[in-house]
């Protein structure tokens, strides 16, 4: 079996509906502690099970460099993803989020510090960070710096990382080539976004799409996954009756997520990341299954929640 593509709207490019997000690669100390060996056999993995997207940030630690250490020289395997409006570096002495940088002069040291980490000579996507408002935009001429970078071939799409409240005015501008949007069974606050950015022709890489395992672990229950408070995803998948109706389906919980955001019909891709080869592979058998039936999704959906 092989895993199926989707055209990433008007970029054209055909993509897998799995995608990699390489954030579990950071290593220490945001995330998982990761020898450079183990990254470069999992990275060689995603590419080796037919994956051919691969998304990255500035913000993602040593990713950037571990990408273009282990995966430079199969550059033309995969659609390369980044970031910016991203800090140059990260205090040592406080954790996440820290502020971001839209100018003109941030964004471009940030495309061209991706290219050498990177080891290309360009950037399929580079999506703005952490969802600033349309005003901030405007005032840093964030766009207009990305387009001519784009002009000087350093980048070929742009894109926007958007969330409520201001992505619907990312929307509204029609400047960005793709939106990466949180989105699964137990957060669907954005679901009609994706639906009216993919009518606009944009391509949609949704992250969240595996709920960090939410359905199977309780330590991320606890987490509240995706969710803007704690307990939200929990309560969510428990009112809704939808256990009984998997296993009146026969299918697990964790297949069930996955396929779920997989069913969107707006959807582009779902970006799920891990430093686990063995479940590099699990997502990689789930993807290839694709969709949920359409009863069963148009069931899924009655019962689960809408905020």
């Amino acid at each position: 079996m092989a895993i199926m593509t989707r055209v990433l709207g008007r970029t054209g490019a055909d993509v897998t509906i799995l995608g990699y997000g390489a954030m579990e690669l950071r290593g220490l100390p945001r995330g998982p502690e990761v020898a450079d060996e183990d990254a470069g056999r999992l990275l060689n993995s995603v590419l080796d099970g037919g994956i051919n997207l691969i998304d990255t940030a500035p913000d993602y630690g040593r990713s950037e460099e571990l990408i273009g250490t282990y995966l430079g020289h199969r550059r033309d395997e995969y659609f390369l993803a980044s970031k910016c409006g991203c800090p140059l570096e990260f205090p040592t002495d406080a954790p996440p989020p820290y502020p971001h940088d839209y100018s003109a002069r941030n964004v471009r040291a940030d495309v061209e510090q991706s290219l050498r980490r990177l080891r290309t000579d360009r950037l399929d996507l580079v999506q703005v960070h952490m969802s600033p408002s349309k005003a901030t935009l405007e005032e840093n001429g964030t766009v207009e710096t990305l387009r001519e970078l784009q002009r000087e071939g350093k980048l070929r799409f742009i894109g926007m990382s958007g969330i409520l409240p201001d992505l619907a005015d990312h929307i509204e501008m029609n400047v960005f080539d793709a939106f990466q949007i949180p989105y699964s069974a137990v957060q669907r606050d954005h679901e009609s976004l994706i639906a009216e950015a993919a009518d606009q022709g944009a391509g949609t890489l949704i992250r969240g799409g595996a709920a960090r395992g939410a359905a199977s672990e309780e330590k991320n229950w606890r987490n509240g996954p995706l969710t803007q408070e704690p307990g939200v995803g929990r309560r969510n998948w428990e009112d809704s009756g939808i256990e009984d109706l998997l296993h009146e389906a026969g299918i697990g919980r964790m297949e069930f997520i996955l396929r779920f955001t997989l069913s969107h019909p707006g959807l582009s891709t779902t970006i799920v990341g891990t430093a686990n080869r063995a479940h590099l592979a699990s997502n990689i058998a789930v993807a290839e299954r694709g969709p949920l039936p359409a009863d069963l999704y148009e069931e899924a959906r009655k019962r689960l929640p809408l905020p």
